[in-house]
């Protein structure tokens, strides 16, 4: 029994039903899976508390030591990186003495954050889903959405400050690296190549297969608009999803050469 760990947000759901509910081979493997937030996984992972795991890429950056990046499931590609929204018209400039809220300490969208404003110092760690309210409650003066929130913000009035992912893309040319599939090193190569391929499976199955995969995808989504899910799926689940490919390998190299120091500084300040 292999132990799984992955989000209950639509573009997880969709790459995970084939694998979870036994509709492709799985090589004799069977899952034991449960559903969190995208920071709760990524501790999950530096705990060593799951055998396979979705993370963010900050997150795997933290573990890459322990965990194998898998070739598919990946959340990679480009026009979806988090976005700094706030609900008065601000300058990144002026951020540095605000509050801002992000959706986790090892999320892809708090690193990207530090990339394009390092002066940003005020920070508060909220879970995704409640950023939106916090500004507009006047909690926090700005914040980093990321997965549906994409889809929300505008029809609540709240403004775009900056595209993280765009400033990424104009940065280094490269697809935006936000979360992968890993597996624990110490399951060995045999199982570790057994799930690089059952991922590789089930992401292929629901793309050729969508509505089949929509049931589970629909139940866990809770009361999320038909139209915001399939706008979800459609951004986050692309070609890189199916295999990180050459360029997907690229951007997470790139993504590690310019946060190490970054990084670097965290552990040692």
């Amino acid at each position: 029994m292999v132990s799984l760990a992955f989000s209950p947000c639509p573009n997880d759901t969709f790459i995970f039903d084939a694998m979870v509910h036994g509709k492709i081979d799985t090589e004799g493997l069977s899952f034991d899976f449960r559903m969190e937030d995208v920071e709760t996984l990524n501790h999950l992972a530096m705990e060593g508390a799951v055998d396979m795991v979705k993370v963010s890429y900050h997150g795997y950056l933290c573990i890459a030591d322990k965990y194998l990046l898998l070739d598919s499931g990946s959340a990679l590609g480009r026009g979806n990186g988090p976005l700094l929204i706030s609900k008065k018209h601000h300058s990144v400039s002026e951020l540095k003495d605000l509050l801002v809220a992000i959706p986790g300490e090892y999320t892809t969208a708090h690193l990207l954050l530090k990339v394009m404003a390092p002066g940003i110092s005020r920070k508060k760690i909220m879970v995704f889903h409640q950023i939106e309210d916090a500004i507009l409650k006047e909690e926090v003066d700005a914040g980093v959405i990321i997965h549906e929130n994409r889809f929300t913000y505008q029809r609540k009035g709240l403004l775009k400050i900056a595209d993280l992912g765009e400033y990424w893309e104009n940065l280094t040319g490269l697809p935006v690296p936000l979360g992968g599939i890993v597996a624990r090193k110490e399951l060995g190569e045999e199982i570790t190549g057994k799930l690089n391929r059952i991922m590789h499976r089930s992401v292929a199955y629901a793309m050729k297969n969508p509505e089949a995969v929509m049931d589970f995808v629909r139940q866990k989504a809770q009361e999320m608009e038909d139209e915001v899910m399939q706008k979800h799926i459609a951004l986050y689940v692309n070609d890189f999803t199916l295999d990180l490919g050459e360029e997907g390998r690229k951007a997470v190299e790139k993504l590690i050469e310019l946060t190490k120091p970054i990084l670097e500084q965290g552990l040692h300040g």
